[in-house]
């Protein structure tokens, strides 16, 4: 049997953890927000509408930033329909995803329900159909304190302090066709840096983000960025990456893989700004804002649209996750921590129903997803910083990417507590073995040894009537022997190996 091995020496870092990197993002899409966060009447919902239930699955799923409203939705969205008295909102075509939009939930609900859910809220601007004044009377009614007509006007409605919005997204995938305002590189990185200037002139506190590329395949991937860069690179902080993998073709050796892509596609999008900073004399380092990522069957989304006319919330990309796509997200992450010093945030799309953890039944209850739990984890034991590691591993053979390795990990020290954790993903049909050796971290012990392995029943699901059919189980801890251990990995699985200081 083939043998992994795993140095682990504290003294070589890549960064601290940000705990943005643990983000969602809520869309108004399909039943992500009505019928997902939001529904009146239901049993568990509050006096606003708030599902309670989707309230205490967000906080225990660890969700630190959410990302808000969209998505394509904000490309031809009007903020104004969403604040004041719910019965003078107007109802609109959402030409993103063909469907009404009644705008009974709206800024404010959604700043109401990201203070219950204990989120930092990411708000994005429609760039797409709208443009720098927009932005700003957006800003100024969100974070300005009082005063002028549109700061006064939120605190008419009922929210006295600015909400403080910190993070503010220039827009939404404008490089793609589908985007209803898309735009070329040019058009919209000159737009990106007007609007971004005018908007720090309101709130200077306030972090940027840039379109990137809507995916690492788009024809414009990288001279996109490059462009985009060339008009905003000094008045943003970051640049945004979106990335989705489709396991429609049952290539299981490629999928599990998926994280090989991932992140190629962080260093060539460093590589491509740090570019630009030469050329611009900058020695800021431009950090990614990740923020949409996922497992996603793509290509049964048109069979969601075709054949419907304008209806409200409509149940649409409600995929239902399986053991291996658990396995998937559980490396994607890896492979987020593993870029810590250049990837300031994520955010997994998206968080209730719409390809989300978390999945509800209108009316019924809530439940977690199998790639709930790999998030959920990761955002509980992912503290401190990030080592730098070079596995040793078995290879194999994948169409999609070539020879990978069958090991993929990341590991991280907790200076505070004297904390090791390391996150390990199993691609293999067969069970692996791994060595570890704890250089210069002498006197761990091993505590706790989670796996979510979905070799035995890769395709199992968790439903409602069997909501914890894949989760986690409890597996004997390490071997130790002086600074080195080693433990077995199971097969297809996704693991978190804990240590701790000798009491």
């Amino acid at each position: 049997m083939r043998t992994a091995r795993l140095t682990i020496d504290p003294a070589f870092t890549i960064g601290p953890v940000d705990r943005r990197l643990f983000g969602s993002f809520v869309e108004h899409l399909g039943r992500c927000v009505y019928g997902g966060i939001y529904e009146p009447g239901h049993p568990e919902a509050d006096p606003l509408g708030l599902r309670r239930d989707v309230l205490a699955l967000t906080r225990e799923l660890g969700v630190s930033t959410v990302r808000y409203p969209g998505g394509n939705f904000v490309s031809g969205y009007r903020w104004e329909d969403g604040v004041g008295p719910v019965g003078d909102r107007p109802r609109r075509l959402d030409l993103a995803w063909k469907t009404v939009e009644t705008n009974a939930f709206g800024l404010d609900e959604f700043m109401t329900w990201a203070a219950a859910a204990e989120v930092e809220p990411m708000m994005a601007v429609n760039l797409g159909t709208r443009g720098v004044q927009e932005a700003c009377d957006l800003l100024e009614y969100a974070n300005h304190p009082g005063g002028t007509q549109l700061s006064d006007l939120r605190r008419a409605h009922g929210a006295e302090q600015p909400y403080g919005v910190r993070l503010w997204c220039l827009g939404n995938e404008l490089d793609g066709p589908w985007q209803v305002g898309h735009k070329t590189a040019e058009e919209y990185g000159r737009l990106a840096a007007e609007t971004a200037r005018a908007m720090k002139l309101i709130d200077p506190s306030i972090s940027l983000v840039a379109c990137g590329s809507s995916g690492r395949g788009m024809p414009t991937f990288a001279s996109w960025e490059a462009t985009v860069l060339e008009h905003t690179y000094e008045h943003v902080d970051f640049i945004s990456a979106h990335s989705y993998y489709d396991p429609t073709d049952g290539d299981r050796a490629s999928i599990l893989a998926s994280a090989v892509d991932m992140d190629q596609f962080i260093t060539e999008v460093v590589a491509t700004a740090d570019h630009v900073a030469a050329r611009l004399r900058q020695t800021r380092k431009l950090k990614i804002s990740f923020d949409e990522w996922n497992v996603w069957y793509q290509s049964r989304v048109q069979g969601d649209l075709d054949g419907r006319g304008w209806v409200e919330a409509p149940a649409l990309l409600e995929d239902d996750y399986t053991a291996v796509d658990a396995v998937v997200v559980g490396s994607l992450l890896i492979t987020l921590l593993r870029h810590a010093d250049r990837v300031g945030v994520a955010a997994q799309a998206q968080l209730a129903n719409v390809i989300a953890p978390i999945r509800t039944r209108t009316g019924g209850p809530a439940w977690r997803q199998s790639i709930f739990h790999p998030f959920a984890l990761t955002a509980r034991y992912a503290r401190g910083t990030v080592l730098r590691t070079e596995p040793v591993s078995p290879r194999y053979e994948t169409k999609r990417y070539g020879d990978v390795p069958v090991l993929d990990t990341v590991a991280l020290h907790d200076e505070e507590s004297g904390e090791l954790t390391v996150f390990a993903v199993n691609r293999g049909t067969a069970d692996l073995p791994l060595d570890l050796d704890l250089r210069g971290l002498s006197g761990l012990h091993p505590v706790q040894h989670l796996s979510l392995a979905a070799g035995d029943d890769p395709d199992a699901v968790n439903t409602e009537a069997e909501p914890d059919r894949v989760t986690a189980r409890e597996l004997p801890t390490a071997d130790v022997d002086g600074d080195r251990c080693s433990v077995r990995l199971p097969a297809v699985s996704w693991n978190v190996l804990r240590f701790a200081p000798q009491p």
